[in-house]
This record gives C-alpha cells, structure tokens and sequence, in this order.
C-alpha cells in the first residue's frame, strides 16, 4: 500500500510540474491524484470506519485553509473593483529608476504582507507599467517585485498561502511570525534590492513617465473618490482585525474572515443602494465571487487531500525519519526543503512538512516552524516559476525563463541566504 500511495502521488505531482507541456491544468490533475489516494488506500484497508474518520479530519482542517482563501480573494476583488488600490499606487511620483526600484520594491514588500504575494506583485506590476516605458528597465523592476512579494508574504499569517497554512494549523501564532520573521524577511530583500543599485546600470534611453502632479489620469468623481477610500479602509482595516480576532475569540481564521467579508459586502451594497440594477452589478460581492480564482482554491483541495492520505497512512513520518538520519540537522533539511520549493509549489511541500513533523516534538512557534514559513516563502524567488507571484508576473511581463535565472536568481538566492543566516544567528543569540 506504501509503495501503490507514494508511487499515485509522485506520478501526480509530475504531471502538476508538466503541466504546460502536456496541456492538462493542474487542478484537473491535483483533484484525481487526491481522490486516488484515498481511494487506494480504502481498497486496500480493511478498516473502513477509521479511513473514514480521517478523511472527515484531513478535510475539516483542509476546508478551513480554503474558505479563508476564498474569503480573502473576495476581499482583495472587492477592493479592486472599486479601484481603491490607486489610492496608494497613484501616489508614487519619481522618474529616477533606482529610486523608484526602490519605492515599488518595499511597497510590495509591506502590501504583501496585508494582502498576499500575488495579488501584490499583479498591483505593482500594472503600475510599472505605467511608470517605466523601457522594456529591460521594467523586467528588472519586475523581478525585484517577485522577490519583494515573497519575502513580504513570510512575515504575515495572511501574506503567504503557506504561511497561512501553518497559522490556520495552528504550528505558528500571527504575532510571533512577526516578531520573528520581519528582520530575516526584510533583509531577504534589501540585501537584494542594494547589490542591484550597485551594479544595475538603467538603459540609456529609459525614460519614466512622469508621475505625481504632472500624469494625466482620468477625472474622478468626489463620490467615486469616496467610495474608493471606504472600500480600502475596510478591506485593508479587516485584514488587519483578523489575526487579532483569533487572538480574542480562539475561533479559526476563516471565522473572521468571513466576518470582514460580510461587512465590506454591506458596505458595497449601502454604497451602490441608489444605482440600478446593471450599473451596480459589477460592485456586487458576487461579481467579486466569480472574479476569483477558484481553479487555485480545487487545486489547494486536491494537493491537501493527497498529502492527507500520505499522513495517514505514515509515510510522511516514515519520510521525516529518514530524512533526519541522512541529514542529521533539521534547519538544513528545511532550508533545503526552500530551495526545492523554487522547482515545485511550495504549497504540497509544506503541507508535507506539516505531516512529517508532529506538533509534540515541535510545539507552536517552534523554531521549525517559524524557519519552515520563511524558507518556503522567500524560497520560491529562485526561480521565476517558484511562486504563484513569479508565474503571474512572468506571463504579464514575458519575462523569460533563462532571463531570470541570468539577472534575477543570483540576487534572490544573496537575499535567501542573507536572511536565514539573519534569522539562526538571531535565534541563537536569543536562545
């Protein structure tokens, strides 16, 4: 049975990496190498009782990771539709192009950390479009925002989808991923973003757009102004309460989340009251709904329901112990664990990684965890399909495979050593 489940998944997960070459999405794929798993597993245990009682707890702690994603997604949507992320964007006023690699670069490191990684690198992304006119100036702007939205997304319980992960399973607390995690992540980051201002020489006839007082933007409407800031201020504002109504209640994330999901949703429908019926419907929480990408959210489901399988039978736990006996050190193993996320989604690595290793050897805010959340977020800039960021912008911005790996992996492996060896210096120092 070990071999039939271990040999189902590996086969599943190749055909997840190859998916643009065989033309098969990979949530079509994911979703039978889940159901085949457990289906396997069933056939060939007798004790069905007890596959079904955990199949019913992979899938409650699986359904709470996808129901927070799915209210956050709705969130963002609602947030942009309205344009409220012009609010901040429209404010960058600089035609020098370092300082402006520098302006977007932490910005999207502290937006990612409200929001997530990919919705912040596509944000960034269309504003240096607008910025920047020079097609090598912008792919180089471009890659530092991939590297800015994931070092962002490890510090935050809602920045990352894998450190989301951890936080709704309850390996890490949302204020001491922060304290721990802002240090190793921003240097992840601004080691990078430096040793590309020493060295990057901007094209010649790269000239930036003129932004600030002088862009020609359309008119808009002081109530169209308004509506704009509301939406942000409850978005970004119920992004915020959500770690800190866990804290209160002890209820799961999702929980609030779909608090401030309902709330945004009555304040766009109090907001468009006087509209009718067509003008409106793009402002609506269901529009928003049907904007989100639900194939990511029935991948997330299939990835979670096959590693689930792989838990409960023990392999994971198998895996971990032969790791731990061929590697001998556990922040090596993890740091590893970030390097090979670059090749394969860090999502089913992760969860993985959450099965091999329990919780009563490695308690909540263990130094496993924390590090696991930083490796594997920062980790998939290596390389520029890595990272659901890194995809997004390669297909906005044409970047190229080879391109990457020539001007931008270098910086971003600088970086991700930089910070681990910030975070298990500091780490040791403290402990």
């Amino acid at each position: 049975m070990t071999l039939l489940l271990s040999l189902l998944f590996v086969i599943g997960y190749v055909l997840i990496t190859l998916e643009h070459p065989i033309k098969i999405n990979k949530t079509a794929t994911a979703l039978i190498t889940g159901v085949a798993c457990w289906a396997a597993y069933a056939l060939l245990d007798t004790r069905i009782d007890l596959i079904g009682e955990q199949l019913k707890h992979h899938l409650a702690n699986t359904a709470e990771i996808l129901f927070f994603l799915m209210g956050a997604m709705t969130v963002v949507e609602l947030i942009d539709v309205h344009d409220g992320f012009t609010l901040i964007t429209d404010r960058i006023a600089s035609r020098n192009i370092k300082t402006l690699l520098w302006i977007i670069s932490l910005l999207a490191f502290f937006m990612s950390a409200l929001l997530d990684n990919l919705t912040t690198a596509i944000v960034m992304v269309s504003v240096v479009r607008k910025l920047i006119k020079n097609a090598e100036d912008r792919r180089v702007v471009a890659g530092m925002i991939i590297i800015a939205a994931n070092a962002g997304g490890t510090w935050s319980p809602i920045g990352d989808v894998t450190t989301t992960m951890l936080w709704i399973g309850g390996q890490i607390t949302s204020t001491h991923i922060i304290s721990a995690m802002l240090l190793p992540s921003l240097v992840s980051l601004l080691v990078p973003l430096a040793l590309l201002t020493r060295f990057y020489k901007p094209s010649s006839e790269s000239k930036p757009a003129r932004t600030g007082a002088g862009i020609s933007r359309p008119y808009v409407t002081p109530t169209a102004r308004r509506e704009r800031r509301t939406m942000l201020a409850i978005g970004m504002g119920g992004m915020l309460f959500v770690p800190i109504f866990k804290t209160i209640t002890h209820l799961p994330p999702y929980m609030g989340i779909m608090m401030v999901l309902g709330v945004i949703w009555v304040a766009s429908e109090l907001l468009h009251s006087e509209k009718d019926e067509a003008e409106r419907k793009k402002f609506t929480a269901a529009y928003a709904l049907s904007r989100i990408d639900t194939s990511s959210i029935l991948f997330f489901l299939g990835i979670l329901l096959a590693v689930g399988s792989l838990e409960a039978t023990g392999i994971l736990q198998s895996l971990a112990t032969s790791l731990n006996r061929a590697v001998g050190n556990v922040d090596v193993i993890i740091l590893l664990i970030g390097v090979v996320s670059a090749v394969v989604d860090n999502v089913p690595i992760v969860a993985a990684t959450m099965g091999m290793y329990d919780m009563q050897s490695y308690p909540t805010d263990a130094k496993l965890w924390t590090f696991l959340a930083y490796c594997a977020g920062t980790g998939g800039s290596l390389l520029v399909i890595g990272s659901a960021a890194g995809v997004a912008v390669m297909g906005m911005e044409k970047l190229a495979f080879g391109w990457y790996l020539r001007k931008i992996s270098w910086l971003a492996l600088v970086g991700y050593v930089s910070g681990a060896l910030v975070y298990l210096a500091g780490f040791a120092l403290l402990n």
